[in-house]
């Protein structure tokens, strides 16, 4: 698990923030200037590029600057650490769920008279 530490603390620290979500959510449907992104919050754009700066940093966007314009896109191969950590966790519990049925299903041991 400590292998994922580091990264994995800095996807979900930018995933916790509902204004990133929603970043990542309109990305999915393509590339968009960050101004277009920025049109549907009531912040300032400085406020709004903190946001992006968060993404980016952690991998989750991609950024490119055309003259004063600047692109976003979504890396769809940021959240692979994310996946691999849920997946890891999922066996975790589905191997404890399985374990603690059995142990409710099981007959009960007979007492010795």
């Amino acid at each position: 698990m400590e292998q994922y530490s580091v990264q994995l603390d800095g996807l979900l620290v930018a995933l916790a923030d509902p204004t990133r979500r929603a970043v990542l959510s309109r990305l999915g449907r393509g590339p968009a200037t960050v101004s277009d992104l920025a049109e549907g919050f009531p912040m300032a754009l400085p406020s709004f590029l903190k946001h992006v700066r968060t993404l980016e940093r952690n991998g989750l966007i991609r950024t490119a600057k055309s003259g004063r314009v600047r692109t976003c896109e979504l890396n769809r191969a940021g959240l692979a650490p994310l996946e691999g950590w849920l997946t890891e966790q999922r066996r975790i519990w589905e191997d404890r769920t399985d374990r603690l049925a059995q142990f409710a299903t099981a007959p009960a041991p007979q007492e010795q008279e």
